[in-house]
């Protein structure tokens, strides 16, 4: 259960229907204890949640995306699907550097950068990932959750 003033760590595009509409940083590796308090953020923009897909299985570990190699993984993703509207996540692993983590949720979403980070190594990851992410959206056979 969440403790109060953890609040989900989610972003979301004003804007749903692309390849990747946000991300969401879980607080632990167990995301499906995690899970219905994003649904019940997610609904106030979805509607009622009638669908989960995601691209990974249970046996495959998410990417460590501040160590070397990430690229070579897959990037996990998550489609929630809505009465009112679906939104694409990536799902940034909960182990990730916070300033990496949010440089991805702030990317996934297309949300402004704060000058001070552009260009940096952590920038240049997160961009990096966020495209990863895209560009396998595009090719993905999702598996239901």
């Amino acid at each position: 259960m969440r403790r109060r003033g953890n609040p989900v760590r989610l972003t979301l595009s004003m804007q749903l229907g692309n390849d990747i509409d946000g991300a969401w940083w879980p607080r632990t590796p167990g995301i499906t204890r995690e899970l219905p308090e994003l649904l019940a953020v997610l609904g106030t923009r979805l509607g009622d949640i009638i669908g989960i897909k995601v691209n990974w299985s249970a046996s495959q570990g998410p990417p460590k995306l501040d160590s070397f190699g990430w690229e070579a993984k897959r990037q996990h993703v998550m489609t929630i699907t809505g009465s009112a509207a679906s939104a694409t996540l990536l799902i940034v692993p909960c182990r990730t550097d916070t300033a990496l983590a949010v440089l991805v949720l702030r990317r996934a979403a297309g949300l402004p950068i704060d000058p001070l980070h552009l260009d940096t190594p952590a920038d240049r990851t997160a961009d990096g990932v966020v495209r990863a992410a895209r560009a396998q959206t595009t090719c993905a056979v999702p598996t239901q959750l």
